[in-house]
């Protein structure tokens, strides 16, 4: 950002718009445990223990990523604040939040009112 630049403020809707990612994480730890699988069993066969035991901890670690992804996705989704939530206030330059300075082309520079 420019200095003297406005920071635009959020909007309020961003987790409303929000997507997660848990489809995609869901096919890319199905992958890796398949290619786990397959190296565990390649490296078993060619006689490399030290290769299988790291594809074996490898899948072991995919397997509990899935469990915890089809956890998620059966929870459904979560509370998403409405639109009478005020969105968040930007940082300021020394990393305090609360009332800033006007900004030029701001509403009047305060922040919501509390509740």
């Amino acid at each position: 950002m420019l200095e003297g630049e406005a920071m635009p403020m959020r909007t309020g809707n961003e987790p409303v718009t929000a997507r997660s990612p848990l489809r995609m994480r869901l096919w890319l730890s199905l992958w890796a445990a398949v290619w786990a699988l397959f190296g565990l069993a390649a490296f078993v066969w060619a006689g490399r223990p030290g290769w299988a035991a790291a594809c074996g901890v490898l899948l072991a670690v995919t397997v509990t990523d899935l469990a915890l992804i089809v956890r998620h996705m059966r929870q459904g989704a979560h509370f998403q604040p409405g639109r009478d939530v005020p969105p968040y206030e930007p940082v300021r330059e020394d990393g305090a939040r609360g009332r800033r300075q006007p900004v030029p082309g701001d509403r009047d520079g305060t922040r919501p009112p509390e509740r």
